[in-house]
């Protein structure tokens, strides 16, 4: 008989702004956006005290000045965070054996079979309290039975706490929710929904999937799925990463080409300044086009090994186009290098001159010593990084 699996979800509160907090102690209690200025830009985090007047992550940081105008703006520091990530993460990894990271403050742990020596619930929270007390940075964590659950879980603990939910218990837990709770399910399907009159969890959970599926097509038992607690998707261990993805969630579908390859030429640029970072190369490039009733289009195209945006971009925008039916407004665009390996990206610039080399090089110096987007492209100068805009909420 199969172990019963037990995954943890792991969110390190408000990030940016408790990494700000550990370096002027001034901000604590205080409403704190980061996100660039207070007229242009995103909010990429806020603290708790911001969130009370409806500021939330996504938002226009001009829309947050009013409805939070004694609030601290501050660009923030993408290698602050960056060394902060990297402390949780050495911890996490001295401390079990499989393990994923998502973004730049979430994990999943699996601890499925470790209860044969273990409590893996004591376990868990010895982990959270040895994150705290290392780095100084609140932390919050969910455990269930799947990927899916505990991060709801995660979100009922914040901040600052810890959920577990016992196995059997899932549907129970759940079933009070509202139905925006579940992961993944966007502001129009949920206003459907309303329509219908299910506000909770549980109202889902006592429909028919056939129904769920003919109104809202393959994306019908997603949400029948999500709703009831089934989530069998696996972890993937961190060291064994062989792509680099970022994704995007429009608020609202879109069909604009000029705004969307804007954010395809920052989330490219993102991707390629990472690869350099970690001295890595790529030999396949692909998008993911995806449409409010959840259909996926996917193109993708061997490259020569490169981690430079001067080549990948071009690509992007190609396979855009063959993937983006543009009569159709676009719910979810992502960019994905993959067939990794180590190497200069240099390598691939035999036909450039040296002038180029010099360029990414100093462009790299920059954004790692000042922040990711003190140097970029135009096209992605109102959009900045995964870090600091729609790309990732904090």
């Amino acid at each position: 008989m199969p172990a019963k699996r037990t995954i943890m979800h792991i969110d390190l509160d408000s990030f940016f702004v408790s990494v700000e907090r550990k370096f002027d102690p001034s901000l604590i209690g205080k409403p704190v956006i980061i996100g660039g200025s207070a007229d242009r830009g995103v909010v990429a985090s806020c603290s708790y005290e911001a969130r009370k007047f409806g500021v939330h992550s996504a938002m226009p940081t001009r829309q947050a000045a009013k409805l939070c105008p004694h609030a601290i703006f501050l660009r923030g520091s993408h290698s602050r965070y960056g060394e902060a990530s990297r402390e949780v993460t050495e911890i996490i990894h001295n401390a079990v054996p499989l393990y994923m990271k998502t973004s730049i403050d979430e994990f999943y742990i699996d601890y499925t079979g470790m209860d044969r020596f273990h409590n893996c619930y004591k376990h868990a929270g010895e982990l959270r309290q040895k994150i705290i007390r290392d780095t100084g940075l609140p932390i919050s964590f969910g455990m269930s039975s799947g990927k899916t659950v505990s991060k709801m879980a995660t979100n009922q603990a914040k901040p600052n706490g810890q959920l577990y939910i016992p196995h059997g218990r899932e549907k129970e837990f759940l079933a009070p929710l509202a139905i925006g709770k579940i992961p993944g399910l966007g502001e129009s399907t949920a206003n459907k929904l309303h329509q219908y009159g299910i506000e909770r969890i549980g109202q889902l959970q006592k429909m028919d999937v056939r129904f769920l599926e003919a109104v809202f097509g393959r994306m019908g038992k997603y949400i029948w799925e999500k709703a009831n607690g089934i989530d069998d998707s696996e972890i993937v261990p961190h060291s064994d990463r062989k792509s680099i993805s970022t994704e995007h969630t429009f608020h609202t579908n879109i069909a604009d080409r000029q705004a969307i390859e804007t954010i395809l030429v920052s989330m490219t640029e993102e991707l390629a300044g990472k690869l350099r970072k970690e001295n890595k190369v790529a030999s396949c490039l692909a998008i993911k086009v995806r449409y409010a009733n959840f259909e996926t289009h996917t193109q993708q195209e061997k490259i020569a090994l490169t981690a430079a945006e001067h080549i990948l971009i071009p690509g992007v925008k190609n396979l855009l186009k063959k993937a983006w039916n543009q009569h159709r407004p676009i719910r979810l665009i992502g960019v994905r290098l993959s067939n990794l390996c180590t190497g200069s990206y240099q390598i691939n610039l035999f036909e450039d001159n040296e002038e180029r080399i010099k360029l990414y090089q100093a462009m790299d110096k920059i954004n790692f010593k000042f922040g990711e987007k003190t140097v970029c492209r135009a096209a992605a100068m109102e959009i900045g990084t995964r870090n600091f805009n729609p790309f990732m909420r904090g």
